[in-house]
């Protein structure tokens, strides 16, 4: 097996985050997205406008040809995004309305109602397994407590991070003690832009983490 993930012949889950500097990766987009747990910061991120990430959201966008998502992400986008395909962000709201959507739920009575939806976690690994032989590109974007198992399990092959110079000190963070341990590696140079928000882009490699001590 290639140590590099992203050389595999198969198809790719990428996770997409808006994280800042200490991990938070709760409720980034609005006021109302996620203030369970009694967060009070939902919408950290849109209260931070980053001038320079948007070309890079968009270049991250191309090949995209399905969504891998947590419930909670699922029904915001899916109450959001049909009604957005026209103006400024038209072209992302047709991608997402046309491509094929899977949504990571235990409930299977759950209606999903978003045109292309479908339900995937009775045996999420199998699935994922579906998923790169199906498409290309699979994009998990936010579903923070879904990456929180993809990251456990080892189940992903880039982890994309858009870095905050912002500190919450509270909220769910993007690694918790249950993460595989891991060594990644930078796929390229980060992107910094005149806000101050950097971008991140890693592979998964087969590496495990090693000790030692300086002499």
């Amino acid at each position: 097996m290639s140590a590099d993930k992203t050389e595999d012949a198969s198809g790719r889950i990428l996770i997409d985050l808006f994280m800042t500097l200490d991990g938070v990766a709760q409720g980034p987009g609005g006021v109302g997205e996620d203030t369970s747990g009694g967060f009070r910061f939902s919408g950290w991120q849109a209260g931070y406008p980053s001038p320079g990430m948007g070309a890079e959201v968009d270049d991250g966008m191309r090949g995209l040809d399905a969504l891998l998502l947590g419930r909670r992400t699922y029904d915001i986008f899916a109450s959001y995004w049909p009604q957005h395909t026209d103006g400024p962000e038209g072209h992302i709201g047709r991608l997402f309305d046309r491509v094929p959507k899977y949504v990571a739920t235990r409930d299977a009575d759950l209606a999903l109602d978003w045109q292309g939806s479908s339900r995937v976690g009775d045996d999420l690994a199998a699935e994922v397994a579906a998923l790169r032989a199906a498409h290309r590109k699979v994009h998990v974007i936010g579903s923070i407590d879904f990456v929180h198992t993809l990251l456990a399990e080892g189940l992903f092959d880039e982890l994309n991070l858009w870095v905050y110079p912002i500190l919450l000190g509270t909220g769910k963070k993007v690694f918790d003690d249950d993460a595989l341990p891991s060594v990644l590696r930078l796929l390229q140079p980060p992107i910094t832009d005149e806000a101050g928000v950097m971008f991140l882009r890693y592979g998964r490699t087969d590496r495990v983490p090693e000790v030692g001590t300086f002499g």
